[in-house]
């Protein structure tokens, strides 16, 4: 028993031993293994494109403390803008390329080769940069279609170019006393918030030539007249002093879109109010409508234009234009309210004389004259026959000259022929009011006057 227990512990060593010593298998994991090649092939380089050693670093960076602006302890730094070439859209909008020049000594470098190094807007995190902000401004912007803008150029004696497109929408002092016949000077202003100017020195390189604006501009309402660059100090009484630059530009007014849309329709509205004056004053709807509509058009102009424009506290110029002209249609709605008026009362006093005298219901329209008062007792004696020096007395005026003009139709009808021309234009004279004749003249020669007077002091 000992024996045969032996002989199986053999044989089972024998079996590990045999087990251990085959190959071992390797999982499939659905990839062919290649065999590996006897030898390997290296592939050839190309030594022009090794850089041998160290690559130089031109600007030494890291060497220096850039929170501290150049020359920290000495002397101040100089700051310019190069150039700013302004692309105006106008409460008001500008875009403008923004560049700085100045000289920081931590990045000079030595270099027979390279005139200037040009960089991307990364490399202005790391280095001092000169802080400046718009003075006023409400809303500002860095654009940054496909990447940020921005570009800085360094030169081996250490000057810097720094370059940046910038959109700035600021406030402008504008004045609507004159408007629309106005110009308005605006002005952006550029400030560092930090450096006083013991520590920084910001003003123009060149005076107004560092300014250059594209001669394509152009606004819809107004028209760029000139540019012009100023420099000032700024005290805050906190701080200190300040040095602060200006862009200043004025633009003036197209009056030609004013002109249409406004002063062409308020003179024709005028002009149109006139021609009830030609109107006979017994056409009293007529009258009315057409004095009613230029009203209420006028009053249309003026409340369209109030609704385009800011709210201000003063008087503008076209109001002074749009109200005037309503004044004067005004008066002639006015005018024909006299004219009817004055004619209701005469017709009135003509139906108390009919009253007092009926033989006198089939006069002739010679008798309607008389009593219009139109004509002088003299010139009524003339058409009855009488000579002028002959007067009636107050018995001869209320037989003579009734039974006369009564019959004056009948007994003489050459004289009738020879009045027939001349009682037409009576006949006119009397449907035309004195008021309307003496408004033809007054209504558009004042009207002239004050238009003459405006565009001079005005334009």
């Amino acid at each position: 028993m000992p024996y045969f227990t032996r002989l199986i512990l053999f044989l089972f060593c024998l079996m590990v031993l045999v087990e251990s010593r085959k190959p071992k298998r390797k999982r499939w994991t659905g990839q062919v293994e290649m065999p590996k090649p006897s030898h390997l092939y290296k592939k050839n380089l190309d030594m022009t494109k090794i850089r041998k050693g160290k690559p130089q670093q031109l600007l030494r960076v890291d060497e220096h403390d850039f929170s501290m602006r150049p020359a920290f302890g000495g002397r101040n730094v100089g700051c310019w803008p190069q150039e700013c070439e302004v692309l105006p859209s106008l409460d008001f909008t500008m875009t403008l390329y923004l560049r700085h020049y100045w000289k920081d000594e931590r990045l000079a470098f030595s270099s027979a080769s390279n005139k200037s190094m040009t960089f991307d807007g990364r490399l202005v995190k790391k280095i001092w940069v000169p802080d400046v902000f718009f003075v006023h401004s409400k809303r500002s912007f860095t654009h940054d279609t496909t990447t940020d803008n921005i570009m800085l150029r360094v030169f081996p004696d250490g000057h810097v170019l720094y370059s940046m497109r910038i959109t700035v929408t600021a406030m402008c002092n504008m004045d609507f006393s004159h408007f629309p016949l106005d110009s308005q000077t605006c002005s952006l202003e550029l400030e560092s918030y930090a450096y006083t100017d013991e520590d920084l020195m910001l003003y123009w390189k060149n005076g107004d030539e560092s300014l250059k604006t594209d001669e394509k501009i152009s606004l819809s309402q107004f028209l760029i007249q000139k540019f012009h660059t100023t420099s000032r100090l700024a005290f805050y009484s906190s701080t200190g002093w300040y040095n602060r630059l200006y862009i200043n530009f004025t633009l003036r007014r197209h009056i030609f879109f004013f002109l249409l849309q406004t002063y062409f329709p308020a003179t024709l509205m005028v002009m149109l109010s006139w021609v009830s004056f030609w109107i006979d004053r017994r056409a009293v709807p007529a009258r009315v409508s057409l004095g009613i509509t230029t009203v209420l058009t006028m009053t249309t102009i003026i409340t369209g234009v109030n609704a385009s424009m800011p709210r201000v506290s003063y008087v503008k110029a076209v109001d002074i234009y749009l109200w005037v002209s309503f004044v004067f249609v005004f008066l002639s709605v006015l005018e024909y309210a006299a004219v009817n008026y004055l004619t209701t009362v005469q017709e009135r006093k003509e139906r108390k004389l009919r009253e007092k005298f009926p033989c006198m219901s089939g006069m002739l329209h010679s008798k309607t004259m008389m009593l219009d008062g139109s004509y002088s007792e003299s010139e009524a004696n003339s058409l009855a026959g009488y000579p002028r020096s002959h007067i009636l007395t107050e018995e001869e005026r209320q037989d003579k000259i009734v039974v006369h003009l009564g019959l004056s139709g009948e007994a003489n009808a050459a004289r009738k022929k020879g009045l027939l021309k001349g009682q037409m234009g009576f006949r006119i004279f009397q449907n035309t009011h004195a008021i309307d004749k003496y408004s033809r003249l007054i209504f558009p020669a004042s009207y002239i006057f004050f238009n003459l007077i405006y565009w001079s002091v005005f334009s």
